[in-house]
């Protein structure tokens, strides 16, 4: 007599990342180590399988319109792999969180009170068109005790069902459970749903991508969710800004990579200093390809630049479109960063320390700059490896979220016979 073989449900993965995820909260640190050694060779080992699924995911993206910005946050190439491998690596030399003392304590009736850090548990991740997304929160998620649930959208199913296999073999292979990194692409968008519904089974949830779908996730989940924003990101270029230095910083800013969230999208510009600045930096953003849009003041300075609206201020282009407006002073570019920002990252080009310092503490950002580009937002950058993501909100994390964002803490008590009077 044959048998029929019946898929897991969703709801079985997530009962499975569970019990793996048990089994993970008490591998040794070298364990989880050896685990992350075996998945960056995997990806190394299989990058021509993985750039030839990464190649149907962008023919099939093409063909649906997928814009420029989303087409290279998809793309993977031989070197974007080794990168990713080389950022699991990088994580492997990373502390180890888990069972780190946060505070402690004696009491006066003779208790011992310390406070660790402990993984979460199950942590899911919903995402659209950033495969690098599956390689780096498996990783943070695996060193920091976790096991994750990745839901990775339908424009990179191809690129992450072949990442997805190659890691869980490669975390298989030192004895640790496959089922820590689990992919739920094949539910669908009801996957989706039924993940923002799985209190219980999943302990966090992070999302990236689109300000659209991160507002989703926040609105609709019954499982805590981590904010991760979109990037309205400003540069406030001041009175005193040297050309040389604002030229720079604006340019690596807005184009060395226009498709991320850390990638500039609006140029606030001291009026004292739009005169001198304006024309230079129109002409070599133009010669890079940038759109300009701008405000009454930009136009008559530079001819030729499109009228900016107030959606334009609103939105993340993720392409090589730049806002730009001239302001009367400090207050008044801190002024539209509060009122347009997504509170991502903003950055102040300046020679007076004391405006510098006061940008650095009155506005209200997960990062805030002096005299830097504004793609150093990032947690690779920021020494962590790779990224969970830039969260946005206040709660739990904010910023580039590394290893300790990972996990949260418990109190361990310890007596000999203490009872409350």
């Amino acid at each position: 007599m044959s048998s029929t073989v019946t898929a897991p449900s969703l709801t079985d993965k997530l009962v499975a990342s569970r019990a793996a995820s048990t089994a993970l909260a008490t591998a040794t640190t070298a364990v989880k180590d050896q685990a992350l050694r075996a998945v960056a060779a995997a990806l190394r080992d299989g990058t021509d399988a993985i750039v030839a699924a990464n190649h149907g995911d962008l023919v099939a993206g093409e063909d649906s319109g997928l814009s420029s910005g989303l087409l290279d946050r998809l793309r993977l190439d031989a070197a974007r792999i080794d990168a990713l491998a080389a950022a699991v690596e990088h994580v492997v030399g990373l502390p180890d969180p888990v069972g780190d003392l946060v505070r402690g304590s004696r009491l006066p009736n003779g208790l011992q009170l310390t406070q660790v850090r402990v993984p979460f548990g199950v942590v899911g991740a919903i995402y659209e068109a950033r495969p690098n997304v599956t390689v780096d929160i498996a990783a943070l998620a695996l060193k920091s005790g976790n096991a994750v649930v990745l839901r990775g959208g339908s424009a990179a199913k191809r690129t992450n069902a072949e990442l997805v296999e190659r890691i869980r073999g490669a975390v298989a292979s030192v004895g640790l459970p496959a089922d820590l990194v689990q992919t739920i692409d094949e539910f669908g968008r009801q996957g989706a749903t039924d993940l923002m519904r799985a209190r219980g089974l999943v302990d966090v949830l992070v999302p990236r991508g689109s300000a659209s779908l991160i507002q989703i996730v926040v609105t609709e989940s019954q499982v805590p969710v981590i904010e991760t924003g979109a990037g309205v990101v400003h540069v406030y270029l001041d009175a005193s800004a040297p050309l040389e230095r604002s030229i720079d910083i604006v340019l690596n800013s807005k184009v060395q990579r226009p498709s991320v969230c850390n990638a500039l999208e609006t140029l606030l510009v001291h009026e004292r200093a739009a005169e001198r600045l304006l024309p230079v930096l129109a002409d070599r953003l133009r010669a890079a390809g940038v759109t300009l849009r701008g405000d009454d003041a930009t136009r008559t300075i530079v001819p030729g630049v499109l009228r900016v609206t107030e959606a334009d201020w609103a939105t993340e282009s993720m392409d090589l479109d730049l806002s730009i407006r001239v302001v009367p002073d400090v207050d008044a570019a801190m002024a539209h960063i509060a009122r347009w920002s997504t509170h991502h990252t903003e950055s102040i080009v300046t020679d007076d320390v004391d405006t510098a310092e006061r940008f650095l503490a009155e506005v209200d950002s997960a990062v805030v700059m002096a005299n830097a580009s504004t793609r150093f937002t990032d947690g690779g950058e920021f020494g962590f490896g790779a990224e969970v993501g830039i969260s946005t909100q206040k709660l739990h994390a904010r910023g580039p979220m590394g290893l300790p964002e990972l996990t949260s803490t418990k109190w361990i008590v310890r007596g000999h016979g203490q009872i409350r009077g």
